[in-house]
């Protein structure tokens, strides 16, 4: 009898999988009839995700929002916090907004960005490429929903100066 455990079930995300799921996010956004603005990604996981999304939907104003939750792999704050640099509250007033991230997990950083851009007097609507069964916040659009570990063609290996992955 083995005592290895067997590794957790992963979905895996191919860069060549990025476009595919950009544009099929971007046609249900615009069958919708929803027509953003600007897009606004989530950083860090979201900046691949929004600017794919961008290209799609032909938004020019691209934008971000520095949340963090995770600070390595399993390893989270308590709660969501807002880091600089920040948005600018004046451009977003009266716009519509795309707000993109790669996973609602938890979706503790969705609903604080949700709410940031909103207080800024924004109408809001949400794009993820993965949505978890059992997040807090669902996305208006999600490509992809499952409960494995997800592995990003952009996070899957460790920086090149050695830090962690995350």
């Amino acid at each position: 009898m083995s005592t290895e455990q067997a590794a957790p079930a992963r979905e895996v995300l191919e860069w060549g999988d990025v476009g595919e799921a950009a544009r099929d996010l971007a046609r249900r956004i615009h069958q919708s009839g929803f027509a953003p603005e600007v897009v606004v990604a989530i950083a860090r996981g979201g900046l691949l995700v929004g600017g794919a999304l961008a290209y799609a939907l032909g938004v020019k104003s691209c934008g971000s929002i520095n949340v963090e939750l995770y600070t390595g792999v399993d390893t989270t704050l308590s709660e969501p916090q807002l880091l600089p640099p920040h948005l600018d509250v004046a451009s977003l007033a009266g716009r519509r907004v795309l707000l993109a991230d790669d996973v609602s997990q938890s979706g503790l950083t969705l609903r604080l960005a949700v709410e940031i851009i909103e207080r800024m007097g924004a109408e809001v609507r949400t794009a993820c490429f993965y949505t978890k069964p059992r997040t807090a916040f669902v996305p208006d659009w999600s490509w992809r929903e499952t409960d494995r570990w997800i592995v990003f063609p952009w996070s899957a290996e460790p920086p090149v100066a050695g830090g962690a992955v995350g």
